[in-house]
């Protein structure tokens, strides 16, 4: 593992005697490609110590429902499985994680975290260290930047401006964070007695338990998971990676659908790098393809980790963009709209755009929606709703209750490049000013729109199929 991975937090005492190493398994929700986890066994076998994995949940997530809790336990279940044939230890509990994992500091040798990017998630962080510092002089604390290729911290210092300053700096570095082999075995294999609050082995009477938002049913369609994700990405590498240069078609599906994955951790952005170079090596397909992967995989999403780590108030429509563009909002403020809606008829699929309505009755009922009509979609309420406030308001709370993997650096930074962030200014018009406007008739002109219209009815009719069998 490249060692600037790696955020030494606290000092310990190397000579003092304790019961186990703890790895506190939070954003990292993965056993393969997971130099957290990895770093944590070494550490471990350095000690002869056993390894405790503690994943604390907590019902008061933000903005989370049962379609991303119940995405989020098929892929732990599978996580305790796999780590129990690895004679590691793995607890879960039913607690906030922040508040739970100190309860584990006073036996533990080292604590390891993974890399939260979020507000609350770096609160949390922040939050254990405090309490380490404080009651656990002995406490060795790490943390390890697993889920990005290059490290958010050391790919740049500051928020970039867009994607061309991000990634030359990203391209010069990459490369040296290819730097994942095989998971390291445990040498001390003792069973530590801990007892779980719930064995994940009947994941609806779990989810049935918690004091969650039940509104938002699961996905009929995605299962949570590494397998379920390297299942579809073979698909993807099979079937589509070739044309992946015409992706932006929403007709085409020719999409790798790993974001959901790679918003909970369940699989590496690494290693689905690691599986392009393989594919590409094997002339599986050419390079125009890899490289718009890669752009997407490595410079984009890169680009919205930077933006929420950089950009103070990236959730926040008052802070979340560019001065031009807060400008030309101002100007424009008060200009007549042809077509009002209210988020009720937004989320009912209740407007005259019929493509608008097909990309929000896929999201609605699957939890995923083509990122070209993503952009798309918000658009459209940009154009239909009394202020761009109430607009970016409506368009972060139907994201984050809809999609499986809204609440992502990702969709923070999306949601603000349609006001006008990592984008330039465009020819001045109505409503719009100068920010990117996007109509029908382009996705007409583009693809073959009434196709996707199409296939999102055929999905939505067997989503009907799977629910009622």
């Amino acid at each position: 593992m490249n060692p600037k991975r790696i955020i030494h937090l606290k000092d310990g005492k190397s000579e003092s005697k304790k019961q186990y190493v703890i790895y506190w398994m939070q954003q990292s929700q993965r056993v393969h490609y997971n130099h957290a986890l990895d770093y944590a066994i070494q550490m471990a076998n350095q000690h002869d110590l056993p390894l405790l994995v503690y994943f604390g949940l907590t019902p008061n997530y933000p903005d989370a429902n049962l379609r991303h809790y119940t995405f989020m336990l098929e892929g732990l279940k599978e996580v305790k499985n796999i780590l129990n044939k690895f004679h590691i230890n793995f607890l879960f509990k039913l607690e906030s994680p922040e508040k739970g994992v100190k309860n584990y500091l006073k036996n533990a040798h080292a604590l390891i975290m993974d890399y939260g990017y979020l507000r609350h998630q770096k609160l949390w962080r922040k939050e254990v260290l405090d309490f380490a510092i404080e009651n656990c002089v002995d406490l060795q604390v790490d943390m390890v930047d697993t889920d990005l290729i290059v490290p958010v911290k050391v790919a740049s210092d500051k928020a970039e401006y867009g994607a061309y300053t991000l990634r030359p700096k990203i391209k010069r570095l990459y490369l040296e964070f290819r730097d994942f082999s095989k998971i390291t075995t445990i040498h001390n294999q003792k069973k530590l007695e801990f007892e779980s609050d719930n064995d994940l082995s009947n994941i609806k009477k779990l989810t049935d338990s918690l004091d969650i938002d039940h509104t938002v049913t699961a996905s009929p369609i995605y299962k949570g998971g590494y397998i379920e994700a390297s299942k579809l990405f073979y698909d993807f590498l099979e079937n589509k990676a070739s044309d992946y240069i015409n992706s932006n078609d929403p007709s085409l599906g020719l999409t790798s659908k790993m974001s959901m994955y790679l918003h909970f951790g369940q699989i590496s952005a690494l290693e689905i790098m690691d599986r392009m170079f393989l594919a590409i090596d094997h002339g599986h397909l050419d390079g125009a393809s890899f490289d718009a992967y890669i752009e997407q995989l490595l410079v984009r999403r890169e680009l919205a980790f930077n933006y929420v780590t950089f950009q103070k108030g990236y959730d926040k429509f008052e802070t979340m963009t560019e001065p031009w563009a807060y400008m030309t909002m101002n100007e424009h403020e008060l200009d007549r709209r042809e077509y009002l809606y209210t988020s009720e008829e937004l989320e009912n699929q209740q407007t005259h755009d019929i493509y608008f309505n097909a990309a929000m009755k896929e999201m609605v009922y699957t939890g995923y929606m083509h990122n070209y009509m993503r952009m798309y979609w918000a658009k459209k309420i940009i154009e239909w709703m009394p202020t761009y406030k109430e607009a970016y308001d409506t368009i972060v709370y139907l994201n984050n209750k809809y999609f499986i993997d809204g609440r992502d650096p990702n969709s923070y930074e999306g949601i603000a490049w349609c006001f006008g962030k990592h984008d330039r200014a465009w020819t001045e018009r109505s409503v719009f000013g100068k920010l990117r406007y996007m109509n029908a008739k382009g996705l007409e002109r583009k693809f073959n729109i009434e196709g996707y219209v199409n296939d999102v009815q055929n999905i939505v009719n067997n989503c009907h199929s799977i629910v009622k069998s």
